[in-house]
């Protein structure tokens, strides 16, 4: 128990685990929806897609999430205008913007005198660098987040279980969808600074696609998915820790591989169940 908690008693090790159990909650609301929609492809390049806007404010001297918001946006915003294009698929037009805006990100990036610094700083973030003012700001996100999942759940449940009832019941699904992807914009503007943006996306994806393997109801996977985040950062800090690894990169992997292990669970149980069945 003493190894456990050993890390714990350090403030920043504390910081980063809060900060962690925040953004695991908020991916846990923006995720959930990204696994049951099969949105992965745009999650990655939503992730990827703010390089531009970090690289430019930290370049200018200005604030990184101003510029990761910005450049999300207009990520957004490009992926909701090739989306209604007819010609165009939505996942071409995703991986135009994926590799346009992240090239734009490493010329600009390449400008600066710290390049691998900025860019590592990017990738993979610095959970525990954490500070009280961070914490503050996923609050407020994570408050902002749970609002959009709740007013917006009818049509977000309608639009990942059946798009055309949801326009016969006039909830709207272009609009739903535009909201859904400002929901998962919002997830990833807000953690990227703690884990990095090539490691939101396994709290992003891995909690929930683990959870939905369980349950099916969308709260509870909400929840196993929020459970499961937290359970990956304290992991994660306590490995890292002890073992001297990269603590963005141990808490992400550990959510990764607790989704092998839910999967690999699973199907024990479920081939348990059949031997059951044809025993019987």
């Amino acid at each position: 128990m003493e190894w456990l908690l050993e890390p714990f008693a350090v403030s920043f090790v504390q910081r980063a685990l809060w900060g962690g159990i925040l953004v695991s909650l908020i991916c846990a609301l923006a995720g959930t929806w990204v696994v049951l929609r099969g949105m992965a492809f745009l999650g990655d390049a939503m992730a990827h897609g703010m390089l531009p806007g970090v690289a430019l404010a930290s370049l200018l001297g200005g604030p990184l999430l101003i510029g990761a918001a910005a450049s999300a946006g207009a990520m957004a915003l490009g992926v909701t205008a090739l989306g209604r294009s007819k010609r165009i698929s939505r996942d071409t037009g995703i991986g135009l913007l994926f590799v346009g805006m992240l090239s734009l990100g490493v010329i600009i990036v390449s400008r600066s005198q710290s390049f691998a610094v900025d860019l590592t700083g990017f990738l993979f973030g610095d959970v525990l660098a954490v500070r009280d003012g961070d914490l503050v700001f996923l609050a407020v996100a994570l408050a902002l987040a749970a609002a959009v999942a709740l007013l917006g759940h009818r049509a977000f449940m309608a639009l990942a279980f059946d798009p055309r009832k949801a326009h016969t019941l006039g909830l709207r699904p272009k609009i739903a969808h535009g909201v859904l992807v400002a929901l998962v914009t919002l997830a990833i503007v807000a953690s990227f600074h703690v884990v990095g943006t090539l490691l939101v996306f396994g709290l992003l994806i891995a909690p929930p696609a683990a959870a939905a393997l369980w349950v099916r109801r969308v709260p509870l996977i909400m929840l196993g998915a929020a459970l499961l985040g937290t359970v990956s950062t304290a992991a994660g800090l306590v490995i890292s820790w002890h073992g001297g690894t990269a603590a963005g990169a141990t808490i992400a992997a550990v959510a990764v591989g607790l989704f092998f292990a839910s999967a690999l669970a699973t199907l024990v149980t479920s081939q348990l169940e059949k031997k059951r069945v044809h025993a019987s």
